[in-house]
């Protein structure tokens, strides 16, 4: 075969392929309630890059030391199985640029992403500027960027509500400066697919220079369009889809990752597109972003819920007994939700734990091997076998506990229909002192939360509380969700125990303790638009 030959094949192929962007630590995190550590953000991160996302947007550097430092580490350490280009925002700020270089110039493939809005309610409103200053604003900015790395993308913020001759100005503008990704985010879920179409189309139209870039698009779920309106987007050319683990994001969320890959996979006879993604590890990216966030995936969730494949109706059971495909179009299989063969019980020791995590693709050495090892004995004490999914949780639960500025140290609930409970709880503080506190509640649960709140000093709003089981069975480890606010500002918490009342008081401190890191956070910002593509 000739070099040309070759050559088009290659580019053929290129052209066959969508990129997927993922940007779960960055827009997710700003879902409310949500506040990942760093050591958090890298397991999310090295867990995008087994299920082969081509980008990890890791964070927007300048907005705290906290997400500077996450980008930094997930630049530096997240390389296997191949490293993903890491992705750092900024606006067009020159100290935004310079805080996102900072932090991705380790990575193997680093990239700045850069935004200003085009449109005339935000270049009024929220910037108060003219449209010949952001035209100036996004030719410095790509400039600027294109000073430290080749890898720049730039978004014109809000461009489905912007007048598409100034968005195309602007984003040709980019182009001329060397941005090598156009991003069109539809950043308030506002358009519809026909129209978002319609909109890339004129887009290719006006910008010739467009089919020599990479075109993304960025959806937002306002309307429930986000993932139809990131397919129509694919339809029209674009070849990047910027999306979420379970959809989380700004206000009702990004385009689901696990939705628009399964699309295109499902589908691809059809359209002939595809990604690189590694299918089957979808489900435990949705469950480890579950966990670590404190979101929880609805039931009815398409592709990961528990119900995706579950079947309650007679006349479908008896259709998928007899052939899978009556009534699914798609293998549990193939999405990582078959049955893993890992069982371990209290008489299995450390190495057998080790070795089962290294095959579920967790590699945890020293205190923190000793750690969940401890908590392990002592969840294989109350349970008679742990499954995959348990051993997956208590992992990272324990992530959960290196960060919680609160602990439970220990608790006691007394709980008759003849009186009003009574609970009485040891708390760790974040100074390592001790405090404690007993109140009584309208039940067990209630009192413990009480007791908790008067041992920290803090008067915390329950907003959100949710109780789950991990697997099936009487002794399945329970998984227990809150969601706290604390002086205006909100925390997520998640924890599991076989004991749901130790679960919930666990999920409580860290909630609280989340609360107060979004506190710290809000204090150290610089001043932040409200959105960001």
């Amino acid at each position: 075969m000739g070099t040309t030959e070759q050559a088009n094949r290659d580019a053929y192929a290129a052209s066959r392929e969508v990129l997927i962007f993922d940007t779960t630590l960055r827009d997710g995190e700003q879902s409310p309630g949500i506040s990942l550590n760093t050591a958090e953000k890298l397991e999310i991160a090295h867990q995008l890059a087994r299920l082969g996302v081509d980008v990890i947007e890791a964070g927007f550097p300048i907005t705290s030391p906290g997400d500077f430092e996450a980008v930094q580490a997930i630049a530096r350490e997240v390389t296997e199985p191949a490293p993903p280009i890491v992705a750092g925002l900024a606006r067009t700020h020159v100290a935004d640029i310079d805080a996102a270089w900072e932090a991705v110039r380790d990575a193997e493939r680093p990239r700045i992403h850069t935004f200003i809005s085009t449109s005339d309610i935000h270049i009024v409103h929220q910037l108060q500027s003219t449209r010949e200053d952001v035209k100036g604003q996004a030719r410095a900015a790509v400039a600027h960027a294109k000073q430290y790395l080749d890898d720049v993308e730039f978004s014109p913020m809000d461009a489905t509500r912007s007048d598409v001759e100034f968005t195309a100005e602007v984003c040709q503008i980019a182009i001329d400066e060397g941005a090598t990704t156009i991003n069109i985010p539809d950043t308030v879920g506002y358009a519809m697919p026909h129209e978002f179409q319609a909109f890339l189309a004129r887009l290719y139209e006006l910008v010739p220079d467009l089919h020599g870039v990479t075109l993304s698009v960025h959806c937002h779920d306002d309307l429930g369009l986000a993932v139809a309106n990131s397919f129509a987007g694919v339809l029209a050319g674009a070849r990047q889809v910027e999306c979420a683990i379970n959809g989380i994001g700004e206000r009702a969320g990004n385009a689901s990752l696990e939705e628009i890959v399964m699309l295109l996979r499902t589908r691809h006879a059809d359209i002939g597109l595809d990604t690189r993604v590694n299918t089957t590890e979808l489900a435990r990216s949705s469950r480890l972003v579950s966990r670590l966030t404190g979101y929880p995936v609805q039931p009815n969730k398409a592709i990961v819920g528990r119900n995706a494949f579950a079947h309650e109706s007679g006349i479908h059971q008896d259709g998928v007994l007899k052939e899978r495909t009556t009534y699914e179009i798609m293998d549990a299989t193939t999405v990582g939700l078959q049955a893993n063969s890992i069982v371990l019980g209290k008489h299995s020791g450390r190495h057998a734990l080790r070795q089962a995590l290294e095959e579920m693709g967790f590699h945890v050495e020293g205190q923190a091997l000793n750690t969940a090892f401890r908590r392990f004995k002592e969840i294989a004490d109350k349970k008679k076998a742990l499954t995959a999914m348990d051993l997956e949780a208590l992992v990272t639960d324990e992530l959960r506990e290196e960060i919680s500025g609160f602990g439970l140290e220990s608790f006691d609930v007394e709980s008759s229909s003849e009186r009003p409970p009574h609970a009485r709880v040891s708390v760790t503080l974040p100074d390592g002192g001790t405090a404690e506190g007993s109140f009584t509640g309208d039940g067990p649960i209630d009192a413990v939360f009480a007791a908790i709140d008067a041992a920290t000093g803090l008067q915390a709003k329950l907003r959100d509380f949710q109780i789950g089981a991990v697997t099936e069975g009487q002794d399945a480890l329970g998984e227990v969700s809150v969601v706290v606010e604390v002086g205006g500002q909100s925390g997520s918490g998640q924890a599991v125990a076989t004991d749901i009342i130790e679960a919930a008081a666990r999920a409580y401190v860290r909630a609280l303790s989340v609360a107060q890191t979004r506190s710290q956070r809000s204090d150290q910002s610089v001043g932040l638009p409200a959105t960001a593509p």
